[in-house]
């Protein structure tokens, strides 16, 4: 079994997994009461998405849902009942943690996997006995530490795994600006061996994670974080493994670059790359203040003192300074090929575009169009699903059925676009056609 090292890639391989671990359901406040069970189910088979989490399993009403309407399929997964899907369902959610720790008022998510439903159901009896309100919000807001939530789902089950969400986020993250670590052994202390791996989140990507040593000790994985059906799997997870829940846990724990040289030896299950945002399309890249429309680069914000300087008040810190604020590694290497990047020892990724902005950008109209969705949907008929038509399918097919498609896609395979950083909240914005990437479209 070996890593991928190239940048085709056969999404088709009857034992790959991608997978999206952490998405929300209608009982999460600003999602889309279209994220039913039926309906992601359907949307990953568009997507190419296999695996997805079930999202907010300390919910009682999604929870109520969830045993209704799902069965078990794979030891630890799980399957819509009454359909034909190979889509199935690993049970995970995610908790904010509002605390006060070193005399600083701490704002963490965490994401939690379970193995089977009554694992869930301790969980979220523990989680009530200590007077967390889990009817407030499909991401409960509790006021136990990240270290306490660790501990109460370790000792419930020790199959169960924490991993922590979007980790550079300023206001919610263990890196985050305004709220958080400046590693993970402050978040975790002695509990810190429990945590193998982290979420990058959509406004880095792991060439920036690489950055710090004290990353190489766990993997980085990529979800969605997805609050509407069209989102799924706009950042996932690539895995080589027998469908399980233990064989999706042993493909994480293979990705961490510690044991990674070991792992042809060690795992039957490998980690074999990341679908990652282009990382400045992310709402928190650079600094900046939303309001004034200011938005810096670490170094410009260095120049103005942190201060925005059209109203004097502080700006807000993205995660690229938060990146250069602890980098200790500046020996990496990175190839790139196109929107292909790999470097020894790591786990690879590609930077995608999802496929209805590149259909809108073409037809100069909004994502959510009709125009678009319609277009969507003929493609889909056609080539399977979006993954395939991202990664897999060659430009003269895609060619043929519509040129400028076709194009867009060759550029963002190029890594030929010119994207505005996103800062304090606002998403980056992309422009594939722009000029940068409109050379002869290679067929």
């Amino acid at each position: 079994m070996k890593f991928i090292t190239k940048q085709n890639l056969d999404i088709s391989n009857s034992r790959l997994v991608v997978a999206d671990f952490h998405i929300h359901s209608p009982y999460s406040r600003a999602v889309s009461k279209k994220m039913t069970l039926e309906n992601i189910n359907l949307w990953c088979q568009k997507k190419g998405i296999k695996v997805i989490g079930t999202s907010d399993f300390t919910h009682p009403r999604w929870l109520i849902e969830i045993k209704e309407k799902l069965e078990p399929a794979e030891p630890g997964l799980y399957k819509l009942k009454g359909v034909v899907s190979e889509v199935r369902f690993i049970l995970t959610t995610e908790i904010s943690s509002i605390y006060s720790q070193g005399r600083k008022t701490r704002r963490i998510h965490n994401l939690i996997f379970a193995p089977d439903l009554s694992i869930v159901e301790k969980i979220n009896s523990e989680l009530i006995r200590r007077k967390c309100n889990l009817l407030s919000d499909g991401r409960p807001i509790v006021g136990l530490s990240s270290l306490e939530i660790l501990k109460i789902v370790l000792e419930i089950d020790n199959n169960c795994i924490l991993i922590p969400s979007h980790i550079w986020t300023p206001w919610f993250s263990v890196f985050g600006s305004m709220s958080g670590f400046n590693s993970i052994e402050e978040c975790f202390g002695d509990y810190t061996k429990y945590i193998f791996a982290v979420e990058t989140g959509l406004s880095s990507d792991p060439s920036a994670n690489w950055r710090l040593s004290q990353l190489d000790k766990v993997a980085l994985i990529s979800n969605s974080d997805s609050h509407s059906l069209q989102k799924i799997g706009r950042e996932a997870n690539i895995f080589d493994t027998k469908l399980s829940y233990q064989g999706i846990i042993e493909a994480i724990k293979s990705g961490s670059p510690n044991q990674r040289k070991l792992v042809l030896n060690q795992y039957k299950s490998t980690f074999v790359a990341t679908i990652e945002y282009f990382p400045q399309e992310g709402k928190y890249h650079y600094d900046g203040h939303r309001l004034c429309q200011v938005v810096f680069s670490p170094e410009e914000t260095k120049k103005h003192n942190g201060v925005c300087p059209e109203c004097g008040k502080s700006l807000t810190i993205g995660v690229m300074n938060r990146v250069e604020q602890l980098t200790d590694n500046h020996n990496i290497k990175i190839k790139n090929k196109g929107n292909f990047h790999s470097c020894d020892g790591y786990v690879p990724y590609y930077n995608l575009v999802s496929f209805d902005k590149i259909i809108a950008e073409a037809f100069g109209v909004r994502a959510e169009s009709k125009k678009v969705q319609e277009e969507y949907e003929k493609f889909i008929k056609i080539f399977g699903n979006e993954l395939k038509i991202l990664l897999e399918i060659p430009i003269k097919e895609i060619y043929s059925i519509n040129e400028k498609i076709a194009k867009g896609i060759d550029i963002m395979r190029k890594g030929e676009l010119d994207i505005k950083p996103g800062y304090d909240g606002e998403y980056g914005k992309i422009s594939i056609f722009s000029g940068k990437g409109m050379t002869k479209i290679e067929k």
